[in-house]
């Protein structure tokens, strides 16, 4: 009888070691399942990227407002070896997939989530999109700022900060390397006026003479919004108001004929 209880506590005792040796084998199975749907990749196995977006944003709007239109009129066409091409902004296919809809309304281009914030689309790509970042040259467009001038733009800086001449005397190298390299005066009419308004644009303002100022030659010319509601209220108006205009002298026009009318009837006739 004794041999019987504990044959049967021997079989339960290894009932149970199977049974945790089974749960101890799928747990990991089942942890890598759900890191694998919810949770970004480690940024241990992704390659890290030092640059800013903020500041490679800002940079990329000051060379379409005050750079492209220029370009666009010259009918010139950057090289890719230029560090102005758009091939060389690691953010600029994700930057094109971001969708401004509302307000507070922000899409997602590649998996079409709401964001209530652009900051937050930012975060979105970071964490889930983070490897359609184009980081296979290794460039980053907010090392050009300090050519380009983004902390003027940005408003990062007060206009009242003491000029750093070291400082400056570096962006200008930068800012004539770009102009040299981007705009060659050796392949023909349209580079070389290019490169003299790159200087004149972006060069010439840094300096720590408050005089010259950066985009002297201004940008690309925008309609005002209110401007272009006051136009369309002027066309909607308008019509109305000759409208008004015609029934108005219409009813004078006929006001003056019934008075004649009348003028002529109550006149009295002459003695004979």
């Amino acid at each position: 009888m004794g041999e019987t209880r504990g044959c049967a506590v021997y079989s339960i005792f290894l009932l149970w070691m199977t049974l945790q040796l089974c749960c101890a084998t799928s747990s990991p199975s089942q942890s890598q399942t759900n890191q694998g749907t919810d949770v970004a990749a480690p940024r241990e196995e992704q390659t890290e990227v030092h640059c800013s977006r903020e500041r490679s944003r800002a940079a990329w709007k000051i060379i379409e407002e005050y750079l492209m239109p220029f370009m666009e009129k010259q009918k010139y066409q950057l090289s890719s070896q230029c560090r102005l091409h758009p091939s060389n902004d690691i953010f600029r296919d994700q930057e094109k997939h971001k969708s401004h809809i509302d307000i507070n309304e922000w899409r997602c281009g590649y998996c079409k989530k709401i964001f209530r914030a652009e900051k937050y689309l930012d975060q979105h790509f970071d964490n889930r999109h983070y490897n359609l970042l184009n980081v296979s040259h290794g460039k980053c467009l907010a090392d050009l700022c300090g050519a380009l001038h983004c902390d003027f733009v940005m408003n990062s800086q007060s206009l009242k900060t003491k000029c750093n001449p070291a400082a400056a005397a570096r962006n200008r190298h930068l800012c004539e390397n770009l102009a040299d390299s981007c705009f060659p005066i050796n392949e023909g009419p349209s580079a070389t006026r290019l490169h003299e308004f790159f200087l004149r644009q972006f060069c010439d303002a840094h300096t720590c003479s408050r005089a010259r100022k950066p985009f002297s030659r201004g940008g690309r010319k925008r309609t005002s919004v209110f401007y272009l509601a006051i136009s369309v209220l002027v066309l909607m108006f308008l019509p109305l108001f000759y409208l008004i205009v015609y029934l108005y002298q219409r009813e004078m026009k006929t006001q003056t004929t019934q008075l004649k009318r009348i003028s002529k009837h109550g006149r009295k006739p002459k003695p004979s």
